[in-house]
């Protein structure tokens, strides 16, 4: 019974910690439509060689009157530490992941987070390959899936043509 409190007030934290309310970034899709928050989107060739590196880039949008921050835990804006982006082939078979899984420590601590400032943007390129298992030619599909703690929307996926030289 006395291990019970503890974990209750650590998962209490760990909740309130990742709930929409603590972050600055807006993700509500109201706020989308108005176009006065942080938001992301992703972008890639349309086709790569067996063996080229599969470059995405993933820039975040401020379109609000003043600065916004995100957290760039789960996002290509810190080196890779989580699975953020689900990688499925077009039969829907989906690709694991490879990379490092973090555990970390809520609630992020400030120096985890990423201003931006009003109106401008910031864009990264990660290489896919450097985390997900994608050998074989095929058409793949990437969902950006880390906006829980990022707090950034990415409303569409991206799609590309893993073919042979």
């Amino acid at each position: 019974m006395k291990n019970i409190i503890p974990l209750f007030s650590a998962a209490v934290l760990f909740l309130t910690a990742c709930s929409p309310n603590t972050r600055t970034a807006k993700t509500a899709d109201t706020d989308l439509n108005n176009e006065k928050s942080l938001f992301a989107t992703m972008k890639m060739k349309d086709s790569y060689k067996v063996g080229e590196p599969v470059l995405l880039r993933f820039t975040v949008y401020n379109n609000a009157d003043s600065i916004q921050q995100f957290c760039k835990w789960h996002t290509p804006f810190e080196p890779l530490m989580s699975k953020y982006l689900e990688v499925k082939k077009e039969n829907g078979e989906e690709i694991n992941y490879q990379g490092p899984m973090a555990k970390r420590m809520m609630p992020p601590p400030a120096d985890s987070y990423v201003k931006v400032n009003p109106g401008d943007s910031l864009s990264v390129d990660v290489d896919v390959l450097k985390a997900y298992a994608i050998i074989e030619p095929a058409t793949y599909k990437i969902i950006y899936t880390g906006q829980g703690i990022s707090g950034l929307v990415v409303k569409d996926s991206v799609a590309f043509d893993y073919t042979r030289p």
